[in-house]
């Protein structure tokens, strides 16, 4: 088995990095989702969830360049076209949302799209013993729990 510059199977890396690049395509749409509710949202709870949908665009910015890195760090090439990420991506499009509801059932249904494909790296990283790239998802799967349960609170919704 050929091992890459850290330590893990070239071929397991390279299987992980593309997994990694469609779970950057669906975070990338989420993200545009996310400004698009944060800009065009109205209503009596506008200056609530305008602040909570700007937290959460930061942190999905974030978490963008971590898994690009990622890819990078085990030899892949992440996705930075719109194209790639229009053709990768399962997170459904938000447009013209403005009313409150619909915009948290947009988020409910991009993270659960997202936490789908981060439970499928998260086994592949386990199988790879890419440690890394594991704990990597299981931060991300434990913070979007937790999102999609308050959301759902929010919604007087059963999860």
């Amino acid at each position: 088995m050929k091992l890459n510059s850290i330590g893990l199977s070239a071929e397991k890396s390279n299987a992980l990095s593309k997994d990694l690049n469609m779970l950057l395509a669906n975070f990338q749409r989420y993200y545009q989702n996310l400004r698009g509710i944060h800009w065009n949202i109205k209503g009596k709870r506008f200056f609530d969830l305008h602040l909570k949908f700007e937290e959460l665009y930061t942190d999905a910015n974030l978490k963008v360049d971590e898994i690009a890195e990622r890819i990078l760090t085990l030899g892949g090439v992440p996705y930075h076209t719109f194209e790639d990420y229009t053709a990768h991506s399962k997170v459904p499009v938000g447009k013209n949302v403005t009313e409150d509801e619909g915009a948290i059932r947009l988020i409910v249904e991009s993270l659960k799209e997202l936490l789908i494909i981060e439970r499928l790296i998260l086994d592949a990283s386990a199988d790879a013993h890419d440690e890394g790239t594991n704990s990597m998802m299981s931060d991300f799967i434990t913070e979007q729990e937790k999102t999609v349960w308050m959301m759902k609170a929010w919604l007087a919704e059963e999860i």
